[in-house]
């Protein structure tokens, strides 16, 4: 427990990379998925520290459900865990997460210089709502970043995002048939834990072909 700021979970050792990696907007670090991309991304050698931001810590005190709280108060939580782990290994400091909390990465990549940043399942737009992009900030980020999607995923479907005009060190990589937790239909047979697998195998590679710069 960090005073003011929370319980952090430190899984695996630091073989090619340090990652901060925070939740969606729904659940915190504790979900299934989120323990299994973890568990599956330190399996690859990367050091995972996972945080559940204040509005989540609240929600499993009270048992009850509430919407995050605005983007700018998020970030300024993420960006002091940042700042507090960033010095503190000889590996340099990646962040990322879930959808929200990757949109929340990039937003500080976007702001502060980090060596490169990892999302599951980046929030393009609303589902239903494909005009309401937000990708805005994107251009500020200097940092390799890596966009681990699934291909039927709300947030942003494989058809629409390929559209799009991203920056050039952006990197998406499609987790066949998967949905916002990378979860495949039936149909396909796939299984969900390979997918996940798969994403994390993908991260660790990023890592390693773009983990000499510390981004300072």
């Amino acid at each position: 427990m960090v005073e003011g700021l929370g319980p952090l979970a430190v899984v695996g050792e630091a073989r090619i990379g340090r990652l901060l990696w925070a939740h969606g907007a729904g659940a915190g670090h504790q979900s299934a998925f989120m323990q299994q991309m973890i568990k599956a991304l330190a399996a690859e050698g990367i050091q995972v520290f996972a945080i559940d931001f204040p509005y989540m810590q609240q929600m499993q005190q009270q048992g009850k459900r509430r919407p995050p709280p605005a983007v700018e108060r998020t970030l300024e939580t993420l960006m002091a865990w940042y700042r507090l782990l960033e010095p503190l290994g000889d590996l340099p400091l990646w962040a990322g997460g879930k959808s929200m909390g990757g949109r929340i990465a990039t937003l500080l990549a976007s702001q502060h210089a980090c060596p490169g940043v990892i999302v599951a399942g980046y929030p393009f737009h609303p589902p239903k709502a494909p005009e309401k992009l937000r990708l805005s900030h994107w251009p500020d980020i200097q940092c390799p970043l890596l966009v681990l999607q699934g291909e039927r995923d709300p947030f942003g479907i494989r058809e629409e995002v390929e559209r799009y005009s991203l920056i050039p060190h952006a990197c998406l990589k499609w987790l066949t048939d998967g949905d916002h937790d990378f979860k495949p239909r039936r149909a396909s047979g796939l299984k969900h834990e390979f997918l996940i697998d798969e994403a994390a195998q993908l991260a660790a590679s990023f890592v390693r072909a773009h983990g000499t710069s510390s981004g300072r």
